[in-house]
């Protein structure tokens, strides 16, 4: 079997199953060198992987761009978001993607992380300059990207939201305000107005990690979902992922090199040091010190148990 490749709703955007999550090479997580980070990427685009998700704030587009090449500069499917909020903002992240990516046009701009109708009537004006800028031919489509159900349900109604990206995973882990069969109903009423939808965090974060093929067998029989981004920082991680979303084996020698790899518990700087997931963990393994989450990681048993506790999805296994 191949990579199967889908309309994302009704944008006449042609993406691959599997998109690659950009967040996960760059500082904010990996921060892996400028020409390793490009070259994980490229295996992906090697692999028929023609679809990868970044944002602003990840600080991404350097490796991506580097990514590209001559090769595949024009070939690739990229998604991004901000936080803009006026026309100023939007303006500025706009052009930022598009120096930084080394292109005249983007194909997909969302507002970053909407909350419910409030959020979205907050970010109009931005939303707006991004419509003119699809009409000019600059972006090819404009959505949102979520972590709730409010959002989803919100934009099912505005012709002006073209894809939603929301997180969504077996075990509702990061939905923000309800369960995973609310997210799913809601997201089968979406794909029902024509939306494209490509789905987020289909591994929690890294927290489902013990629980892969689980998760990928859940998020690939959603029949609404056009593509799912996931995020990866290693070659091996391309190969699997490519081999699992193909319906093939993973080659014991991946397996191999993947079980052997180190991973460690990581807290998101925008973590309000609330202080669940340090009453959750029944390792002992976290702890407030210096206005900080710290992780032991001679205790920490990497479960992820404590990202379930997290009202702000803060934490990752990576």
């Amino acid at each position: 079997m191949n990579m199967q490749y889908n309309i994302l709703g009704k944008t006449n955007i042609r993406v691959s199953k599997l998109c690659f999550g950009g967040l996960t090479v760059g500082p904010l997580q990996a921060n892996l060198p400028l020409e390793e980070g490009a070259r994980v990427i490229r295996e992906a685009f090697d692999r028929g992987v023609n679809f990868i998700d970044t944002a602003e704030l990840y600080k991404t587009y350097g490796y991506i761009n580097k990514a590209l090449g001559n090769k595949y500069r024009n070939d690739i499917v990229i998604a991004t978001k901000s936080y803009a909020y006026s026309k100023e903002t939007a303006e500025k992240s706009l052009k930022k993607a598009l120096d930084e990516l080394n292109r005249d046009y983007i194909d997909i701009f969302l507002l970053h992380e909407q909350e419910n109708e409030y959020t979205l009537k907050g970010h109009y004006e931005a939303l707006e300059y991004f419509i003119k800028m699809k009409e000019k031919g600059i972006i090819r489509a404009v959505g949102i990207s979520t972590h709730t159900i409010a959002a989803v349900k919100a934009s099912i109604n505005m012709d002006e939201i073209e894809v939603i990206h929301p997180i969504i995973n077996k075990n509702g882990l990061g939905i923000q305000d309800g369960t995973v069969d609310e997210m799913v109903e809601v997201l089968k009423l979406a794909k029902d107005k024509g939306k494209g939808i490509y789905g987020m965090k289909p591994l929690g974060g890294g927290n489902l990690l013990n629980n892969i093929d689980e998760c990928f067998e859940f998020v690939l029989n959603l029949p609404f979902l056009d593509s799912i981004a996931v995020g990866m920082q290693r070659v091996e991680e391309v190969i699997a992922n490519v081999c699992r979303f193909n319906g093939e084996k993973v080659p014991k020698e991946i397996e191999d090199k993947l079980s052997r790899q180190n991973r460690r518990l990581h807290i998101d700087f925008w973590c309000e040091r609330c202080g669940r997931c340090v009453e959750a963990c029944k390792a002992n393994a976290l702890r407030i010190e210096n206005d900080k989450v710290v992780v032991d990681k001679d205790k920490c048993v990497l479960c992820g148990y404590c990202s379930s506790y997290c009202p702000l999805f803060c934490i990752k296994v990576v």
